[in-house]
């Protein structure tokens, strides 16, 4: 969910202009992608223009997001490198981050290098945080990731600067992908909402023209109820109608019948 602030130095730092950079790698580098074919090859052409290859990338390989995708790569016998990282679009930013520098691309991800660093200034500055009061640990991804309380990232995406939410508002698509709440929650309130999943059951979203940051934590850490919760909370705040499925979600046993529902129980505290 830091994401948007972890990409923001490619706007400050001048690297969008240093490589011609465009909305399409701003919007990778803010994306928790979901692998299909054409995010792949985009992250590939932003690499290209990073003047960086995919063996530079840190973040490793896993299964695609979206279980449609997975199988289908697994009927096809793809052979998933680390491109296929729902964070490679990120990790691509930092490497142009890096390139631009003048640092050392190699072990870019280390929480000590000169990238992540540059990373935590940001977070720190959008989140009225000092750097020093941020946890620090090591993400999924390999990077640092954040500890901080949920107003403060909160407050962050009230102030999203213009060049990467527009990225965010104009290509929904990258940012997860088909059928991902993200994606389906931009696209169907257009420069409205800007929505980012992140892990353990974190998510983010900001309402544009309300200047109204939210975020949420999910004790468990289950993504699909943290996916229900902000659908949820968006629509008590005024971000009407919700797309189909993503105020409650069927459940199903092993035969594949419906035998009850997950949805959100009861509503905001005033």
């Amino acid at each position: 969910a830091a994401k948007p602030f972890q990409a923001l130095p490619l706007v400050e730092d001048g690297v969008v202009e240093r490589f011609g950079l465009t909305r399409q790698d701003l919007a990778l580098a803010c994306a928790s992608h979901s692998s299909e074919p054409g995010q792949v090859a985009l992250v590939r052409e932003f690499l290209q223009r990073a003047q960086c290859s995919e063996r530079d990338l840190m973040c490793g390989a896993h299964r695609p997001l979206a279980d449609p995708v997975a199988k289908d790569y697994e009927t096809r016998g793809v052979r998933l490198t680390a491109v296929y990282s729902n964070c490679s679009g990120k990790h691509t930013g930092m490497l142009a981050l890096a390139k631009h520098h003048g640092w050392p691309t190699e072990f870019y991800a280390r929480v000590e290098h000169p990238v992540q660093q540059r990373c935590l200034k940001s977070v720190s500055a959008y989140t009225d945080m000092r750097a020093k009061d941020i946890g620090v640990a090591v993400d999924g991804c390999g990077v640092a990731c954040f500890a901080l309380p949920l107003r403060n990232m909160a407050l962050a995406y009230t102030r999203i600067p213009s060049a990467i939410l527009e990225a965010m508002v104009v290509h929904p698509e990258l940012i997860a992908g088909e059928g991902r709440p993200c994606t389906e929650m931009m696209r169907a309130h257009p420069g409205r909402v800007v929505a980012k999943v992140g892990a353990e059951g974190v998510y983010s979203a900001s309402l544009i023209r309300e200047e109204l940051g939210v975020t949420l934590k999910v004790e468990d850490g289950h993504s699909l109820a943290s996916a229900l919760a902000i659908a949820a909370v968006l629509a008590e705040l005024g971000l009407q109608p919700q797309p189909a499925g993503l105020l409650k979600k069927p459940i199903t046993n092993s035969r594949g019948e419906t035998v009850g529902e997950m949805r959100v129980n009861g509503g905001l505290e005033r």
